[in-house]
């Protein structure tokens, strides 16, 4: 999992949006500042497009060079070329229909998805009371890349909506970010269940939201208690 935040991102002029939800894979490639380890940063280097697509056709290139002879003739065969990168992407990175119905039941899966959507609701709940947000909605956006047979990555953002002015994704606080990490995902839902989930239903993306005007005085003052204790 890696934070979506202009704080984690060497790009943060990627986080600029006009509606939400904000969605990242295969629309803009994000480069980690922090928050990501050096795993982390390889499987995020395999959403890069240009990487996928030189990858299998290295060996045309290594035939090339070791046979100049036939350098001319694969040259001009872009049909290989595109059914070489198909195989790839098609055949290896994704799961066929039957296959991603295979991977778990409907009901499981709405199961997956209602446990997610009970803890994003109150991970928005908690920072909407902890900050003075203009009126509007919070939503918990949980991104995950539909490429298979690579490690699950989800991209979390909390990203606001106001009633008026344009949308933006939060810059999260400390202890924002440690309640994200610490509650989001464990052992009842983990990021590959929640991906096979979503690969079942065909949904990569999930969203969670709360009408800020609507926190409970409660949750408000559990909030400014909260913060008072820590500082």
């Amino acid at each position: 999992m890696f934070l979506v935040t202009p704080d984690t991102l060497r790009n943060p002029g990627a986080l600029a949006m006009k509606q939400v939800p904000r969605r990242f894979f295969g629309r803009v490639t994000l480069w980690p500042r922090r928050g990501a380890g050096l795993g982390l940063r390889l499987r995020m280097l395999a959403e890069v497009q240009a990487l996928r697509y030189a990858l299998p056709l290295l060996p045309l290139l290594a035939i090339g060079f070791t046979w100049r002879q036939t350098a001319l003739p694969l040259a001009q065969a872009p049909i290989l070329m595109v059914l070489m990168i198909g195989a790839v992407e098609m055949r290896l990175l994704r799961l066929s229909p039957r296959a991603r119905a295979a991977l778990v039941t409907e009901d499981e899966a709405a199961r997956l998805h209602d446990h997610l959507a009970a803890r994003g609701r109150g991970i928005v709940t908690r920072i909407a009371a902890g900050r003075a947000l203009a009126p509007g909605r919070l939503h918990l956006v949980v991104e995950q890349s539909e490429l298979a047979r690579l490690p699950p990555l989800t991209f979390v953002s909390v990203q606001h909506e106001p009633d008026e002015g344009r949308p933006a994704v939060l810059a999260l606080t400390g202890a924002e970010e440690e309640l994200i990490c610490g509650t989001l995902f464990d052992g009842d839902l983990g990021e590959a269940a929640l991906w096979q989930a979503n690969a079942r239903t065909g949904g990569m993306l999930r969203m969670v939201s709360v009408e800020t005007r609507a926190v409970s005085a409660h949750a408000r003052l559990a909030a400014m208690m909260a913060r008072q204790a820590a500082s």
